[in-house]
């Protein structure tokens, strides 16, 4: 019994391949000879022999089943199938140049389109709102759109340009540029140190009224803190909860307690007088705020320019609340070092 020879699994995909390819060219050819009136200055326009745009059409010619053209040894018009055929291809062509025509003005014209950015909610409000009216302004052909979210995004998948994030996203891919310093601070209002002091070491802090976050899976966020070089992190007994930053700083301001929040978010407070900060020698590692994007080649006019306002508008906020403190506060320090935290 004879058997009967398989045909390789992918011998469809290369015959459309095959004919895509073959069309693709052919078309190619076919209207730059419509438009040149001549075999000979549309290989010049491509770039390519004249025999090898006659081989184009010839092919597309016998893939569609028609003449094309009428050649003669002194001219070359379409026949009626290739009038036609080109009314047809128009549109297309049409479509090509625009779209050509707009990434040219995109690497060429000021910057315009739509940008996506994303941010967690307390920097995105305190920080990255505040600059667009500014950016808009100076930039009118670009729309913005801000995405708010405690999830680490995923810049491909959710087409994200530009993305503001606590330290490094983990993806290889992801070009990460420091924007400031990630400071996390133990603060109170006046008020609230007024009528219960403040605490003294780290330990104190059981004996104090404290405001915590739940976090967006549904866990507790701890407090950090660095202790004779290492870190702690802690999980006081909370006397209110709240899952969003604004809330928890609003908490703070009213008296209600004590809190452990991003330096970002209590700048205006602090500079206002409204709440003051606690526990500043115990400080956490600065872990760094992170501007992420994809990709530092041919990234497009309206990226680049959000970048590099968004980086100048950033660095000169005065972020870095505790960057003085160690040195004002050294001799104190040395005075009353406090209770180290065993761990």
């Amino acid at each position: 019994m004879n058997a009967t020879p398989s045909c390789p699994a992918n011998d469809g995909h290369d015959a459309i391949n095959a004919s895509f390819s073959t069309s693709y060219a052919g078309v190619l050819a076919f209207i730059a000879v419509a438009a040149e009136g001549s075999f000979a200055r549309a290989a010049d326009r491509l770039g390519v022999g004249r025999s090898a745009v006659s081989r184009s059409v010839q092919k597309l010619e016998s893939q569609l089943g028609v003449r094309l053209f009428l050649r003669t040894t002194r001219s070359t018009s379409l026949t009626r199938e290739g009038e036609l055929f080109l009314e047809g291809c128009q549109p297309g062509v049409a479509c090509i140049q625009r779209a050509l025509e707009e990434m040219r003005d995109l690497r060429e014209g000021p910057p315009r389109g739509h940008l996506r950015i994303s941010a967690s909610h307390g920097f995105g409000r305190c920080v990255i709102a505040r600059l667009l009216s500014a950016f808009r302004a100076e930039y009118p052909q670009v729309s913005v759109e801000l995405l708010l979210d405690e999830q680490v995004p995923n810049l491909v998948a959710d087409r994200i340009d530009v993305a503001f994030r606590d330290g490094v996203l983990e993806d290889s891919q992801v070009v990460a540029k420091q924007l400031v310093p990630m400071q996390l601070v133990v603060c109170a209002s006046p008020s609230y140190v007024q009528a219960h002091g403040q605490p003294a070491t780290v330990e104190a802090l059981a004996d104090h009224a404290c405001i915590g976050r739940r976090l967006p899976g549904g866990r507790m966020q701890r407090w950090e803190f660095r202790v004779d070089g290492g870190e702690v992190h802690l999980q006081p007994e909370t006397a209110l909860m709240f899952n969003d930053t604004d809330l928890a700083l609003q908490a703070v301001i009213d008296g209600l307690g004590i809190a452990q929040l991003p330096s970002y978010q209590l700048r205006e407070a602090l500079r206002t007088g409204r709440v003051v900060t606690c526990l500043d020698r115990y400080a956490p590692f600065d872990r760094g705020h992170y501007l992420c994007y994809l990709s530092r080649r041919q990234l497009p006019k309206r990226v680049r320019a959000f970048i590099d306002f968004s980086t100048q508008r950033i660095r000169a906020m005065d972020l870095d609340i505790l960057s003085h403190w160690e040195a004002s506060h050294q001799v104190a320090a040395q005075d009353s070092p406090g209770t180290p935290v065993k761990v």
